[in-house]
């Protein structure tokens, strides 16, 4: 009787420490970047240059996956100093004031092939939206140091205004809607 309870109790551990996965952002190996039309006839792109994320996830995939990002809006680059001052103002994402923008994921839903969709709530300022985005599972490999890396990106489309970022309220010289695209590259801890 000792043997099996023994025998329980180990498997059960097992199960338990298989069963939750740690990852963090390498910001080495990822990126956070947008672009959002100008003028109604060209674009602007950037990037944010300093983000934070953790996944943990069941297992080696993405299901039942907890993902929680922050990205620090003071650190925006656009390659235009003038550009990306006037960015972090209260005109655009008021960094002083709200230093980060974050994405709290709380379901992972499996679709076809390596693609799924991740329902989680955005903040943006004082603004906190549940939003819908698809992700695309890279899969998991070894990196140089033989450390496991887990892959993922996801592209989606969200409207400023939404998050009080009222700047040209038409959208005449500064579009509605901006184009996110996410790279992300984690390693198991």
């Amino acid at each position: 009787m000792r043997k099996l309870f023994l025998t329980f109790v180990f498997a059960l551990i097992s199960v338990v420490s298989f069963a939750q996965s740690a990852w963090t952002v390498d910001p080495v190996h990822s990126s956070i970047n947008f672009n959002i039309k100008h003028m109604g006839i060209s674009f602007v792109q950037g990037k944010f240059d300093k983000f934070d994320g953790k996944v943990a996830t069941a297992g080696n995939n993405l299901d039942k996956g907890e993902f929680s990002f922050i990205v620090y809006p003071a650190s925006i680059n656009t390659g235009v100093e003038k550009r990306d001052k006037h960015l972090t103002s209260a005109d655009f994402f008021d960094a002083d004031k709200f230093p980060e923008m974050r994405f709290e994921g709380f379901t992972a839903t499996k679709g076809k092939d390596n693609t799924y969709t991740l329902k989680g709530k955005l903040t943006i300022k004082d603004v906190t939206k549940e939003i819908s985005v698809p992700v695309t599972f890279g899969g998991v490999a070894k990196n140089q140091q033989g450390k496991e890396v887990l892959g993922l990106q996801s592209k989606f489309t969200i409207n400023r205004l939404d998050y009080n970022i009222k700047f040209d309220p038409t959208g005449a010289g500064v579009a509605k809607d901006v184009e996110v695209a996410l790279y992300f590259e984690l390693i198991k801890q």
